[in-house]
């Protein structure tokens, strides 16, 4: 059987790296990645070829190859979006846009489905109060879709763009047969954090800020109150959910965006682990107002039952796990401790 042809944009990045070694493991694969950064050395090697530069203004050089699937991993993140704002809808949209007409181009023109993996978030969602918020509890994919940021905007946009070039582009008479659509598929991620790699500055990453900085014996300034809380994720589940949903039968597929959900914590909750991990962490906790209303916009937790019952999505690291046997044991390594 030949290899299936992959592209990974955004392949410098947390989840590209860790995307790319696992389509490694996995085999089967000729991984393209793509990326403003030339390819750290742990994946070097894995990559059968590098495409550096504004992903935007090379894509047209893509319509040369024959991609089975894509993971769109590209993107100018939360933070940087809210002061980039242009910068950040010509990266998220216009990237994600074009790349999508070509993997639709290839579609119909070739007869094949193109996959179209597109990670999206929990800033999709936008939470109207506080209070609304916490009485919530874990939101439906299809409840409280009113970004409060740039990102979450772009995101829920290319969500629909996606959901628009897989069903509806290209449409004929009804009488016709349709075209050969690309197979559009995005999951809303939680707080994403690797053990492998340091927090990048990311609104969800005071959590694993706080207990680097502890680990290291610095104090750490928490920009968020101790009281919020959100999902979050391992890492290695955020790439275990992705290569599910590509391996999922389309006809199990009941929608196009799904949510997955691992656990959901308090910053406190936080702290408290890096006290029991590391005597000597000394965190206090003060907000800052721009980042604290992104966060406090997105909702505590997530109903991912449509993932669970479609294609059997379900986390391998719950909290303590995860702090006991993922993040802290790396953590610890990595600083002697």
């Amino acid at each position: 059987m030949s290899e299936k042809q992959v592209l990974v944009t955004g392949a410098c990045g947390e989840i590209g790296q860790a995307l790319v070694q696992e389509l490694s493991k996995k085999g089967g694969y000729r991984i393209v990645t793509s990326d403003m950064m030339p390819l750290p050395d742990s994946i070097k090697h894995l990559s059968a070829e590098h495409v550096q530069g504004d992903l935007v203004y090379k894509i047209k050089t893509f319509y040369d190859y024959d991609f089975d699937i894509i993971f769109h991993l590209a993107a100018s993140l939360s933070s940087k979006a809210e002061i980039a704002t242009e910068e950040a809808h010509r990266i998220n949209v216009e990237g994600t846009m074009q790349l999508l007409m070509l993997a639709a181009y290839r579609s119909e023109k070739y007869g094949k489905s193109v996959k179209f993996l597109f990670p999206s978030s929990i800033a999709a969602y936008g939470m109207p109060t506080l209070a609304a918020k916490q009485n919530a509890g874990a939101v439906k994919e299809e409840d409280f879709d009113n970004p409060h940021t740039m990102y979450g905007c772009n995101k829920l946009y290319c969500e629909k763009l996606g959901i628009y070039y897989s069903k509806f582009f290209g449409q004929k008479h009804l009488d016709e047969k349709p075209p050969v659509m690309l197979d559009f598929r995005a999951i809303r991620f939680p707080g994403l954090i690797s053990a492998f790699t340091l927090p990048s500055g990311g609104t969800s990453d005071y959590g694993p800020e706080m207990l680097h900085a502890s680990a290291q014996g610095k104090s750490y300034a928490c920009f968020v109150r101790a009281d919020t809380k959100i999902s979050f994720m391992a890492m290695p589940d955020a790439i275990k959910s992705l290569l599910m949903i590509m391996d999922a039968p389309r006809e199990c597929l009941t929608a196009n965006v799904y949510n997955v959900a691992a656990f959901a914590i308090t910053a406190e909750e936080f702290r408290q682990r890096a006290v029991m991990a590391f005597a000597d962490a000394r965190i206090s906790f003060e907000p800052n107002p721009r980042r604290q209303g992104i966060v406090d916009s997105w909702p505590e937790d997530v109903d991912d039952s449509r993932a669970r019952h479609d294609w059997n999505w379900k986390p391998d690291y719950d909290v303590d796990r995860f702090f006991e046997e993922y993040f802290l044991p790396e953590i610890r390594k990595r600083y002697g401790k």
